[in-house]
């Protein structure tokens, strides 16, 4: 047992049972005060979780309700298996091919996305394929579907030896270059089998798309090419690597690297992805439990919610909660070049803030992530809280603080067996407009029988500065990527 963590078990009692505490520590003189080490990060907070909830039912952050009766399948969504039949596939995290700035790019007067798919009675499909339609047809019928992106051997091509591992693709994001081509990054998740070793470790990934047009309204995926591994969590020191994370094997640690986000800031390329805090930046154990910098200002506010979770079924899932959103700055080539310290940390809170989403609008930049109340730790907060989150800095390195002072920008309280259930949010920026799209997918996989995961009906956010609302009466197409202001 280390120096502050002896004067942690030693805070513990101090506070449970009523006493005195002061000792030494690593950061020096820690007292009943706890201690309070932000690492330079920013923080998504116990004490802002719990302020959020008293804006849950607010309009300006509800995610709109739809009409169940309306919502199609996205018809093109269909493969073939290995005997022939044909199969209506689930669609849900998809992201459009973006320019760099963030706005939706026009490919030959097409528009883009690429989403995760596969059969609903296999939750292990799931690859990546590309979906397209002419731009200005909004509606869900016009998305035609090109494929998979990657062939079965792509992995095996590219002599890379985490390519080789590769059994599932994970969500990313895709730019269209100055060069005119389609830069796709994702997320390679290896195989987990504990006899081997083998823990799905996470890497962030790319490759160039080549894609062509072929008769009258059709595009084709023509393969891809410079297809490599990029980065999964170096020594483990800044982002949590999987085998730092598993190397007590416990598997209750919920270990995240991936969807990788592309944002460029004065000439300089980055990608922005999800993961965990390594071992220099806070990491995760009983320790975090005493550090006030993710709980909040508040003094009284921390010793209150500490002598709460050391009763809570939630400690366990608390001490290992070391959620982040990650950066690394990479090079002309998209090879690493160097990591960064996380733009945003949710120590104690929980282990997953997914899909970054990150654009630079008037000078700030505004940053995004997905989360679950089911991966949460906060009381009063339950697995049917569904979550985008939005921060706000005036530099890519931050300080980010949180939009509309807590941090909420969209919230839904809904059943999951409900068909009109959304997740994966995910804001465009408009060439066109001071409107934000928002999209998501809707309905959980396999759930029912006729209704696959599909495009949600997107819908309009107002964002200025700090502040964000949902559009009274905003509602889009299911899929709708842009808008241009009617």
């Amino acid at each position: 047992m280390n120096v502050r963590q002896f004067a942690a078990v030693s805070l513990s009692a101090a506070i449970l049972f009523g006493g005195s505490f002061t000792s030494a520590s690593a950061k020096g003189g820690a007292d009943e005060k706890g201690y309070k080490e932000t690492y330079g990060t920013s923080q998504i907070t116990r004490q802002d979780m719990k302020d959020m909830i008293n804006q849950h039912g607010d309009d300006k952050f509800t995610v709109p309700s739809f009409d169940a009766s309306t919502i199609k399948n996205v018809e093109s969504a269909t493969k073939t298996d290995e005997n022939g039949n044909k199969i209506k596939m689930d669609v849900w995290d998809t992201w459009p091919l973006q320019n760099a700035d963030g706005t939706v790019a026009d490919y030959k007067g097409y528009q883009i996305v690429f989403g995760l798919a596969g059969d609903p009675k296999n939750p292990n499909d799931t690859f990546i394929y590309m979906f397209y339609k002419k731009a200005g047809d909004d509606s869900i019928d016009a998305w035609k579907n090109a494929g998979r992106v990657f062939d079965d051997e792509d992995k095996n091509k590219a002599n890379d030896k985490y390519l080789k591992g590769q059994v599932e693709e994970w969500s990313g994001s895709a730019l269209f270059t100055d060069d005119g081509e389609i830069r796709l990054f994702y997320t390679n998740r290896g195989d987990f089998d504990e006899s081997k070793e083998l823990f799905g470790r996470q890497t962030l990934t790319t490759a160039q798309v080549n894609v062509s047009e072929k008769g009258d309204n059709d595009l084709q995926v023509d393969g891809i090419e410079d297809h490599k591994s990029i980065f999964n969590g170096g020594d483990g020191k800044t982002y949590e690597n999987v085998e730092k994370a598993f190397e007590d094997r416990n598997f209750n640690n919920n270990h995240t690297f991936r969807d990788p986000h592309y944002i460029e800031d004065k000439g300089r390329k980055y990608l922005v992805f999800e993961a965990n805090t390594g071992t220099e930046y806070g990491y995760s154990g009983e320790d975090n439990l005493y550090n006030r910098a993710y709980y909040g200002k508040s003094m009284k506010f921390f010793r209150d919610e500490l002598k709460n979770l050391q009763n809570s079924p939630k400690k366990e899932t608390a001490e290992l909660a070391n959620g982040a959103m990650g950066i690394i700055e990479i090079n002309d080539d998209y090879t690493f070049k160097k990591e960064k310290k996380p733009l945003l940390v949710s120590n104690t809170v929980t282990d997953e803030i997914e899909r970054p989403n990150i654009f630079k609008k008037d000078g700030k930049f505004y940053l995004f992530t997905s989360t679950r109340g089911s991966k949460m730790t906060i009381d009063g907060i339950d697995d049917e809280d569904i979550y985008m989150l939005g921060y706000v800095s005036n530099s890519l390195d931050g300080p980010f603080k949180p939009m509309n002072k807590t941090g909420i920008v969209l919230h839904q309280d809904l059943d999951p067996n409900d068909i009109t259930w959304t997740y994966a949010h995910y804001v465009i920026p408009q060439e066109e407009s001071d409107k934000f799209v928002v999209t998501s997918y809707m309905t959980n996989r396999g759930y029912f029988a006729d209704h696959k995961s599909t495009f949600a009906p997107s819908f309009l956010l107002d964002i200025k500065n700090k502040k964000s609302s949902v559009v009274k009466d905003g509602t889009l197409e299911q899929g709708q990527i842009t808008y241009d202001g009617q």
